[in-house]
Parts: C-alpha cells; structure tokens; sequence
C-alpha cells in the first residue's frame, strides 16, 4: 500500500498551502440529492470534488460518460448543474437499469404516479418483489422498492429487507428509507432534464473503449471495488466482476480526461504506477459511520490544489478511522 508519507503516486505534482476538498470528510445533508436510489458506495460525499473537478476543465466538456453508473449521483449532478453537454449513463445490472431506462425515455412521471399510490408495508412490499414485471416500468418500480426496502439499499441476491428500521427510524419498520414524496420529486427532476441524458445497459468498460478517441468527452468511473480480492463489490452489486487491469489501460489511453475512484488496495496501487498516473487519498464516511480513505485516480490532479474543504471533520491520519459517528 501506498506509503502515507507520500500521499501522491507518480504523476504531476500537487502543492497546495493548505487543506483540499480531498481533506475533510463531506457532510452529505449539505449536498443536494438527485438520485432515487440509496446506494453502497454511492457517492453523494464525492459531489464537490467532482463539480471541481468538471469545473476546472479548459472547456466544458461535450459528454461525460459515467460507465458503472448504479445511482448515478455524478452524472446527474453534472446534467443538472451545466457542468458538461451530455451525460452517458451505463449500468449492466438489468434491475438498475430498468429505472434508468425508464427515467430517460420519458417514463418518469407513471413511475412517480406508482411510487405514490404504494403503500409500503411488508406484505405488499413481498407482493410487490414476488411478482413477475411484464413491463420495464414495473420492473422499474420492482427496482426501487427493493432498493428502498432492503437493508442498507442492497439489492445483491441473498440482501434482507429492513424488519425494524434504520438510522433512528424504527418505528417506521420497512417503510423507515420510504419516502414517496422525495422520490417522486427527484424523478419529476430528472424527467425535466431528460433530454440531456442518454442511457445504455450494457457493459461499461466496452463503451469507454468506444469513445477512447473523443478529446471532449470525459470519464467519471467508479467501479465495484473488486480488485485486490475485495469482496464489498461482489457482496452489494449483482453485477460486479471486472478486469481492472483492461479498465486502467483503456483510461489511461483516453484522449479525453478521466477521474477514478477506488479502494487503496495494493493491486490499485500497482496499475496506477504501470500506467503513470497520479493518485490522491480522499476523506469519506461509509455505511456505518466510520470516517475511511478511498483513492482518488488521474492522469493529472493537480486541480485538487485550487479547492478548499467543505465541511469541519478532519480525518485523522492516512489509512486511520474516527470513532463511529451518527450522519448528519
């Protein structure tokens, strides 16, 4: 693993006076929610360093392409916020991209109408996921109330549904991350900017190698974290196996910029030096509170050095956790 003493792997240099966006852990009650879905590893905290990231591009990028996309925090963030033309949704798990297929080609107000007319108690909850979708609208509908209903928001075969609530909601049971008014909201949103986005189901790593060549376009990936023999992507994603090594050389070919997320794992470590590139600890808080680094991947990251932090949580050393804390 990557020496704490030296914070950055090969590639341009990054000298800041003070601390960076990278250095504090983000309050995400201070991030504004786009996506339907609650995720593992979504990435709500990483809003800001992305937004900086997209901001400091010479020109505003043509496409951004999010090609592992699951909740699709980034990318929608980016379309709502102007960041770039166009954003390329990917996702290669058929429940997932039920809903993205159904939010981009126009169907968002019918899966709002259902998400408010359901009653989310255990028995129709069961009913609901029991049920064969004849549509992709009701396999989309299917999707959010798993994804809403299981624990921790994990929809991989063998997840169990929340019996008695969470994060202080107990008496509310199953329906405690049930919020049908926020959901129709944030897929009434998403609807409206429907005409800047485009969606595929199907491999990620196959249509980054279809846009290698396209200066403008930009690549914002965050794959299940699978390398080094982690388990956490194959245990929280149906569809987790990738080969790394192919995904850092395809990225690293790019003609466009790229920035990657990933957990600093020693096999991490190694592509990022084969390839040259640069990489960066980053603050973030996981499912259960506990203040953790992931690595920040580049070809050049030296726009870290312009941002400020933006929330009061200093991480306490390199590869070192806080005491478990409740989320804001």
């Amino acid at each position: 693993m990557q020496d704490p003493a030296q914070p950055l792997r090969p590639g341009p240099a990054v000298i800041s006076d003070g601390p960076t966006i990278l250095d504090r852990v983000v309050n995400v009650a201070s991030v504004r929610q786009r996506s339907p879905f609650r995720y593992p590893g979504g990435k709500t905290w990483f809003v800001p360093a992305a937004s900086a990231w997209l901001a400091s591009r010479p020109r505003r990028p043509a496409l951004l392409v999010e090609p592992f996309t699951g909740g699709g925090t980034i990318g929608l963030t980016a379309a709502f916020e102007g960041l770039v033309d166009r954003v390329l949704l990917v996702e290669l798990d058929p429940a997932v991209a039920a809903v993205w297929r159904v939010l981009v080609d126009g169907q968002g107000p019918g899966l709002a109408d259902r998400i408010m007319a359901f009653e989310c108690t255990l028995d129709n909850v069961i009913e609901t996921l029991a049920r064969t979708p004849a549509t992709t609208l009701e396999r989309a509908f299917a999707t959010i109330v798993r994804n809403r209903t299981a624990r921790g928001g994990i929809m991989a075969e063998g997840a169990g549904l929340i019996r008695v609530g969470e994060d202080g909601k107990e008496g509310r049971g199953i329906a405690s991350r049930w919020y049908p008014g926020t959901l129709r909201d944030r897929i009434l949103a998403i609807h409206d900017i429907r005409d800047r986005l485009s969606f595929i189901e199907g491999d990620g790593l196959g249509v980054i190698e279809a846009h290698l060549d396209e200066p403008d376009t930009v690549f914002f990936v965050d794959p299940p974290y699978t390398a080094g023999g982690k388990r956490a992507g194959s245990r929280l994603y149906t569809a987790s196996h990738l080969d790394h090594a192919r995904l850092f050389a395809r990225c690293a070919s790019a003609a466009g910029d790229f920035l990657m997320t990933y957990d600093d794992a020693d096999e991490v470590g190694a592509l990022v030096e084969a390839h040259g590139l640069a990489s960066l600890p980053m603050a973030m808080r996981n499912s259960h509170h506990e203040t953790m680094r992931e690595l920040l991947i580049g070809r050049d990251l030296s726009w870290v050095a312009g941002t400020a932090p933006v929330a009061s949580k200093p991480v306490v050393g390199p590869g070192r956790r806080m005491p478990a804390t409740r989320a804001a």
